[in-house]
């Protein structure tokens, strides 16, 4: 996780720099259901690599926005899972939804 002063000294930029592409908003929006398994979220996101979802992933872990639970089987067993922290984010997807709502209203 990245400490204070590593973070930009705006909220909206430190917000932005935590979820601001394409694909982590629609894996935390996935993440925010329930836990997935990745090849459950890999088939979910139509478009994604292999590659790019686990980068994603590994950001998002670093970050302390999500979890990642191995269950060290074989054959592998990995889920990923919104953190106590990552949940706050809610409140920012609701507001998405909405002004998307909104948005699709008026054209």
């Amino acid at each position: 996780m990245k400490n204070k002063d590593e973070l930009p000294r705006c909220p909206v930029a430190t917000t932005v720099s935590l979820i601001g592409n394409k694909w982590k908003l629609l894996i935390i929006r996935n993440l925010m259901s329930r836990t997935w398994r990745f090849n459950e979220l890999l088939k979910s996101l139509d478009g994604i690599s292999q590659k790019v979802l686990t980068d994603n992933l590994r950001q998002l872990e670093s970050d302390g926005i999500i979890y990642r639970k191995d269950y060290k089987t074989n054959p592998p067993k990995v889920e990923y899972g919104m953190t106590k922290l990552g949940l706050e984010l809610n409140k920012v997807f609701d507001a998405l939804t909405e002004f998307g709502d909104f948005y699709k209203s008026q054209i």
